[in-house]
């Protein structure tokens, strides 16, 4: 009989800003043949996947076909269910990810569980509204990265950016760090994967794949 397989949340942003086409894309086929992917967004919301290309549009005009296109909402999530936790790059989700308390709720579970979570790029802005009882930052003892100031700064949004990851991250505690713009960049703390940028997308995902894997007591090839 053929074990079980893992359910991985695949948290997106539902801002009008959108989530990465490409770090989506990439994401979704290395973890959906090792797991069920169930997306879920901000009260359930259609997601705008931004930046397609002639390489990848055919394939988001069949992906939206699907059923398992339609995400849940954030609300409805019983963090219990899944194995792991994954946001994606996404220029939105520092406007609405930001301080979802829904997704707060699920962040603390992975961590008191520790459960494998992976976020990039700006997702990684999914991480900070998890606080622990005493009001702290649950990842301020943790090593981290995101997109560094100067990748930010290069954007005509900087500006009016809510948040700016790698401030955040240092402000509260955390250790940031961080490679050139637009490198591959992943660091791995404990059971927490987080990666700089959009290209840093398909490292962090063979990452998660392998911990979730080896935390089970299996193991699996990566794809």
């Amino acid at each position: 009989m053929a074990a079980p397989r893992h359910s991985c949340l695949f948290v997106l942003s539902s801002a009008a800003e959108g989530v990465s086409a490409s770090s989506f894309l990439q994401a979704y086929n290395l973890v959906s043949p090792n797991c069920t992917v169930q997306l879920a967004s901000p009260n359930g919301k259609n997601i705008e996947y931004v930046k397609q290309d002639e390489s990848n549009r055919r394939w988001f005009n069949e992906f939206r076909a699907k059923a398992s296109s339609t995400p849940i909402g954030l609300e409805t999530v019983d963090p219990a269910r899944y194995a792991t936790v994954f946001i994606p790059a996404a220029p939105g989700a520092v406007h609405d990810l930001l301080k979802n308390q829904d997704l707060a709720q699920i962040i603390s579970h992975f961590v008191r569980e520790k459960k494998p979570l992976c976020a990039v790029g700006m997702g990684v802005a999914g991480l900070f509204g998890a606080k622990k009882d005493n009001g702290s930052w649950w990842f301020e003892d943790y090593s981290l990265t995101g997109p560094s100031v100067f990748e930010e700064a290069r954007h005509a949004e900087f500006a009016s950016l809510p948040v700016i990851p790698e401030d955040f991250i240092k402000e509260h505690g955390g250790q940031y760090s961080s490679s050139e713009p637009d490198a591959i960049h992943v660091i791995i703390d404990r059971h927490v994967i987080t990666g700089q940028n959009v290209q840093s997308t398909i490292m962090a995902v063979q990452n998660l794949i392998l911990m979730s894997t080896q935390k089970s007591g299996k193991t699996a090839p990566l794809r």
